[in-house]
C-alpha cells in the first residue's frame, strides 16, 4: 500500500528509540570472548551429485548451544565464495536441493539452522529436541542483556562465518550473507558483527525497532510474544522502558552502523508482519553503499516473480534479464 504518509516518513525515519550507550562494547566484549577457534565436525555427504560436495558443520554455541548447518562447494574448486543464508522465523536453513544452484555459478553456500526452532540446532543449557520458538525475542529480557536468547544466535553466525572463513576452500574475501524476514535480519547482523562479510541482500529483514511495533499493534504472529509479555506480565507497562533498553542489545536498526560492506533490501510495501517503517529504521542508519526496493503489491510473503533473479545477480554477479510484456513482446 503506498500510503503517502508512511512513504514520506520512511524517507528519513530512524526508529523510536537510540541504541543503549553502550551497544558497542557490549558486542565487542561478546565476540572477545568468544572461545574461538571452535571445535568442529565436518562431515561429508554422498549424494551421488558429480558437481558439487555436500558437508554438514556441527559446533558448539554459547550458553550449551549446538549449532547445524549444511555447506555446498563447487566439486574440486579451490577458494569458492561463499554465500551465508539464514532462514525465516520458526522456520530452518534450505534443503540440500535449495542450495545447488548457487554452484552453479561457482560459488559455496552455507545454510545454518537457528537453534531452538525447527532445524538440527539446538538451544542450550538443555538440549532440548523439537521446537522452542516461542517467546525467542523476549527470552531472557527480564534478567538483562547478557541473558537474551538472540545474543547466542548473532554469536552462533559470527563463528560460523570465522569458521568457514578458514576452509582452505573457501575465498575469505568474498564472502556474502542472504535471508528474508529473521534470516534478512541475521544476514544484517553477520555483516555487522564479522566485517568479512562484504556484501548482503536482505529480504523484508524482522527484528527492527520493537517500540514502534509495540506502538502499530498486534497484526501478527511474529511478534505476538512482544504482545503477551506485556498483556499476561506487565499489563500496566510499568517495565516498557526496561525491556525496550534490554532488547536494543538485539534491535538490528542499532547494529546498522557496523556494516562496511554494501547492502541491498527488499520491502513489500503491504507487509504486515515486518512492516516498511520498521525495516527502514534500520536502513537509514546505514553508512555503507546500499540501495532498496520497493514491491507495492507484496506483503510478508514469497516473492517469486523477478526477485529470484536480482537476488541471483546481486549474490552471483550473473546477468539474468527481467523482460516485460510491454516492452518485449509486442
Amino acid at each position: 500500500m503506498r500510503d503517502p504518509l508512511i512513504m514520506e516518513e520512511m524517507k528519513t525515519y530512524r526508529g523510536r528509540d537510540e541504541a543503549p550507550a553502550d551497544f558497542d562494547e557490549f558486542w565487542n566484549r561478546a565476540i572477545a570472548e568468544l572461545k574461538l577457534p571452535v571445535d568442529y565436525r565436518l562431515i561429508e555427504k554422498d549424494f551421488g551429485l558429480p558437481t558439487v560436495d555436500c558437508y554438514e558443520i556441527q559446533f558448539d554455541g554459547t550458553n550449551g548451544g549446538k549449532v547445524y548447518a549444511r555447506m555446498v562447494l563447487p566439486k574440486g574448486a579451490d577458494q569458492s565464495p561463499v554465500i551465508f543464508h539464514f532462514h525465516g522465523y520458526m522456520g530452518r536453513g534450505y534443503d540440500w536441493a535449495d542450495m545447488l544452484s548457487y554452484t552453479t555459478a561457482g560459488y559455496g553456500i552455507v545454510s545454518m539452522d537457528v537453534r531452538g526452532q525447527s532445524g538440527y540446532s539446538l538451544d542450550g543449557p538443555r538440549d532440548v529436541r523439537g521446537n522452542t520458538v516461542k517467546g525467542q525475542i523476549i527470552r531472557g529480557v527480564v534478567d538483562g542483556p547478557e541473558h537474551l536468547f538472540y545474543k547466542d544466535v548473532y554469536l552462533d553466525i559470527y563463528s560460523l562465518v570465522e569458521l568457514v572463513a578458514g576452509f582452505e576452500r573457501v575465498d575469505e574475501t568474498r564472502l556474502s550473507s542472504y535471508g528474508g524476514s529473521q534470516g534478512g535480519a541475521l544476514a544484517l547482523v553477520a555483516a555487522a558483527l564479522n566485517p568479512r562479510i562484504t556484501n548482503t541482500v536482505a529480504i523484508y529483514p524482522f527484528l527492527c525497532d520493537f517500540r514502534r511495533v509495540l506502538e502499530i499493534g498486534n497484526t501478527s504472529e511474529a511478534y505476538d510474544e512482544l504482545f503477551r509479555y506485556f498483556k499476561f506480565h506487565d499489563p500496566f507497562h510499568e517495565t516498557e522502558e526496561e525491556v525496550f533498553a534490554t532488547l536494543g542489545y538485539i534491535d538490528v536498526k542499532n547494529l546498522a552502523h557496523r556494516i562496511k560492506g554494501s547492502v541491498k533490501m527488499i520491502t513489500g510495501l503491504d507487509d504486515d508482519v515486518c512492516y516498511p517503517i520498521t525495516q527502514f529504521a534500520m536502513y537509514n542508519r546505514l553508512e555503507c553503499e546500499k540501495e532498496y526496493h520497493l514491491m507495492p503489491e507484496y506483503a510478508h510473503e514469497g516473492m517469486f516473480v523477478y526477485t529470484n533473479n536480482k537476488v541471483f545477480n546481486w549474490l552471483c554477479g550473473t546477468h539474468f534479464e527481467s523482460k516485460s510484456l510491454l516492452t518485449e513482446f509486442k
